[in-house]
């Protein structure tokens, strides 16, 4: 068979599981076309260490094309997907149609504001390297302005950071950002008094990482505050202007940044698909995590719904992704073989989260940690997953460095 004659698999999205997809395939008895707007891998669980400048974008980030140097049966294509035609088997790329046998739509998910319009306008996210770059300039610029400023309100505004959603990503933001601001800003900034200083950490639910066992969610609290982050829950933020932060119960903060963490819902491509919903919109699949009506189109990570052996929906979390694309590469090869696709089942590695230097929250094997046996574990077991050696060298000097001298290297304000 001529490679011409080998089934076409399309993969859109080259996060955690169009990665995993497409290194799947890579023995398999097809050509495969990685598709993703963007011509880098990101490891996003390290996304918010960029954003409070502890590393760098191209050290938790590599190129496409450098991942699959070696794969022999993959081209990869930068562009938007503007449509996904099921029907015709067929997506639109950059005005080109590609055809395909099999789809494996990877696309993601991106920020919900739930209809703020002023938040969206005047906060801060997480979601790329763009928004990470754009939120270290500006919690830098902060330090800078308020450095010169002599009115005492004005710069305890730009000294306030308040930090939206108290999952994963919320609580390792602030504690990092605290940490920051104690043990690098003071050095940097001797003369400006950041005892005025202040991370606010909002949660509208009763307790942090809803999803982590109770005695995790009461160490991340508990780490939190020592870390004198003030952490707020049961509160809700009703608006943003830039200036200042309106509360639930109406009361005020008055700071010029905040950063969202508190929501997400699936890619635009996606909410195009003929198909039922879970929430967040994400795709409702079958238990092969293809699509019911359209049994070779596949859809995996934060844009699939699948639930576990309690009827929970899986969590958007990189090991749930990386999972799901080892599974769908695995069902395209036995559908191409002329077999049934295998259904998925998700293997929990554990929970991990940080709260700064040498604290963290673990569950691995049942068994919970916090402090710092967690904060090793949380540190390796990143560094592990890096994609690239030499990125993983790197991470592992800054974060050493750090750790010993409490400084870095990366507090740039750079043009947008």
């Amino acid at each position: 068979m001529n490679a011409k004659q080998k089934p076409h698999v399309v993969v859109i999205g080259a996060g955690f599981a169009g990665l995993e997809a497409a290194r799947g395939l890579a023995k398999a008895p097809v050509r495969v076309t990685l598709i993703d707007k963007n011509n880098h891998h990101l490891f996003q669980p390290l996304l918010y260490q960029v954003a409070i400048a502890g590393l760098l974008p191209s050290q938790i980030a590599q190129p496409v094309r450098t991942i699959f140097r070696g794969q022999k049966n993959l081209a990869f294509q930068m562009g938007d997907v503007t449509e996904i035609n099921l029907e015709q088997k067929f997506v639109k790329l950059n005005g080109s149609v590609i055809g395909y046998d099999y789809i494996v739509i990877a696309a993601g998910a991106r920020t919900n504001f739930f209809g703020f319009d002023t938040l969206e306008k005047h906060g801060l996210q997480l979601k790329d390297i763009e928004t990470a770059v754009r939120t270290r300039n500006h919690l830098l610029s902060m330090f800078e302005q308020a450095s010169f400023e002599g009115d005492v309100e004005k710069r305890k505004a730009m000294l306030t950071f308040v930090i939206v959603g108290g999952g994963p990503t919320g609580v390792e933001t602030a504690g990092a950002l605290a940490e920051l601001i104690t043990h690098v800003m003071r050095k940097d900034y001797p003369r400006l008094d950041l005892k005025e200083a202040r991370v606010i950490l909002l949660e509208a639910a009763a307790s942090l990482i809803a999803s982590y066992p109770d005695e995790l969610r009461l160490a991340a609290l508990r780490l939190l505050k020592s870390k004198n982050v003030d952490v707020r829950l049961n509160t809700k933020m009703v608006d943003f202007n830039g200036q200042r932060a309106i509360l639930g119960d109406g009361s005020v903060i008055e700071t010029q940044t905040l950063i969202w963490t508190a929501g997400a819902k699936t890619a635009e491509i996606v909410d195009s698909l003929p198909a039922e919903r879970g929430n967040m919109g994400r795709i409702r699949v079958n238990p092969s995590l293809n699509l019911p009506r359209f049994p070779e189109a596949f859809v995996i990570g934060d844009a699939a719904f699948v639930t576990d052996e309690h009827d929970q929906p899986l969590p958007m979390l990189s090991t749930v992704a990386i999972q799901q694309g080892q599974a769908a590469a695995n069902n395209i090869r036995l559908m191409v073989e002329g077999k049934p696709p295998a259904a998925f089942r998700y293997k929990d590695p554990g929970l991990l989260a940080t709260v700064g230097r040498n604290a963290a929250v673990a569950r691995i094997f049942g068994i919970s940690f916090s402090g710092f046996i967690a904060w090793v574990i949380w540190v390796f077991l990143h560094i592990y997953r890096i994609i690239g050696f030499r990125n993983r060298l790197i991470v592992m000097f800054n974060w050493a460095w750090d750790y010993f001298f409490y400084d870095n290297q990366v507090r740039l304000i750079t043009r947008e």
